[in-house]
């Protein structure tokens, strides 16, 4: 009873939230903006980072503390974080530790998970895209700040596997497969499988150069056509997996129809990437009040009802991004200074402090 209450009220949210409440994203703004980040602390990220390692980096390994392992996605968090920090030490521990653990198969993609508690210690070689997506943008922004050209060539080579083996052409354009194997329609009856939050917009900027054979270009443009199609139930959010047949796109049979840990980061990079028309974000604008702090939610979608609130002030971060991109919101001053959570939490936490000094310092 209590989780159909919520639902209510979050459908509540969301009704205000819809009401178209300004135009798409204005100008970067000066570059003495981007670097002042008005309303944080001038060493904010540096103490952030310092405090990040400190919890969740072991010798190059960054370790979720919740699921108990360590994952391409995670290390390539590590690497960007580390990147915008200037920390060189840290980001090629990073670097180094994910190369020679995860970077073990033929195809030139990381494997996706690595467990201390395992023998061995990888026990699965597929590949998660959004991993190698992070580590190879990570390592060209590296290039780019360092002027390392190891670095950029690192990153070519990922990008270029990225583009040869987890780009597939489906009825909505060339799409971003979440795996080597596994999401093919022949494995799913309901079609090709797929996750928008896999699509990292603001990385495809630097891949268009570093591989000019896949078209980028046109693999972000299917990604926002997906997710312009992917509005279910009454809060039109989409599905932390959807499925693609012979119709539209649908949340995937083989997941629950929820939006959840995985879609709680579109927003986020929409916001990166500038990509950030208002039909795009009005969904997510809505899933945190920061008056009454509710929320943000996990939804089950075809109802429309909150089943639990999302744990860590890191995902109020994002909803946050997605308020300031969407109207001019400033930031709450609860999300102003990053404080000790867990990994996931902390790291979209940072992460959207990031985006919003580099995309909309106006914002803090």
């Amino acid at each position: 009873m209590m989780v159909r209450q919520a639902g209510i009220g979050l459908a509540m949210l969301f009704s205000a939230a819809v009401i178209p409440l300004g135009a798409a994203a204005a100008s970067l703004g000066s570059e003495k903006a981007q670097t002042a980040g008005a309303g944080l602390a001038a060493d904010w990220l540096e103490t952030a980072w310092g405090a990040y390692k400190k919890r969740f980096v072991r010798a190059g390994r960054v370790i979720d503390d919740v699921n108990r392992i360590s994952h391409s996605e995670g290390q390539g968090y590590g690497m960007l974080m580390a990147v915008r920090a200037g920390d060189r030490a840290g980001f090629d521990e990073i670097w180094q530790w994910t190369k020679r653990e995860l970077y073990i198969d033929a195809s030139g993609l990381a494997a996706w998970k690595w467990d201390e508690r395992s023998v061995p210690k990888v026990a699965d070689k597929n590949n998660a895209s959004d991993g190698d997506i992070l580590i190879a943008w990570a390592l060209a922004e590296a290039s780019e700040r360092w002027g390392t050209l190891e670095h950029r060539e690192a990153a070519r080579d990922i990008v270029r596997a990225i583009g040869q083996a987890n780009i597939a052409l489906t009825p909505a354009g060339p799409a971003l497969l979440p795996g080597r194997v596994g999401f093919s329609p022949e494995d799913h009856p309901d079609g090709q499988v797929l996750n928008l939050s896999y699509w990292v917009f603001p990385a495809f900027e630097r891949f268009k150069v570093l591989d000019p054979a896949t078209d980028w270009a046109a693999v972000q443009a299917t990604g926002l056509k997906l997710l312009r199609e992917s509005r279910f139930g009454p809060l039109r959010l989409p599905a932390d997996w959807i499925a693609i047949g012979s119709g539209s796109p649908a949340p995937a049979k083989a997941f629950p129809a929820k939006f959840s840990y995985n879609a709680i980061r579109v927003p986020l990079y929409l916001v990166w990437a500038k990509a950030t028309q208002p039909d795009l974000l009005r969904p997510f604008v809505g899933l945190w009040n920061a008056d009454l702090n509710l929320g943000p939610f996990e939804v089950e979608l075809s109802s429309g009802s909150a089943l639990q609130t999302f744990g860590g002030t890191g995902f109020k971060a994002v909803v946050a991004s997605a308020k300031c991109a969407l109207h001019r919101e400033r930031l709450h001053p609860s999300l102003r200074k990053v404080e000790p959570d867990t990994y996931y939490a902390t790291t979209l936490h940072i992460l959207s402090l990031i985006a919003l000094q580099e995309r909309f310092p106006e914002c803090l």
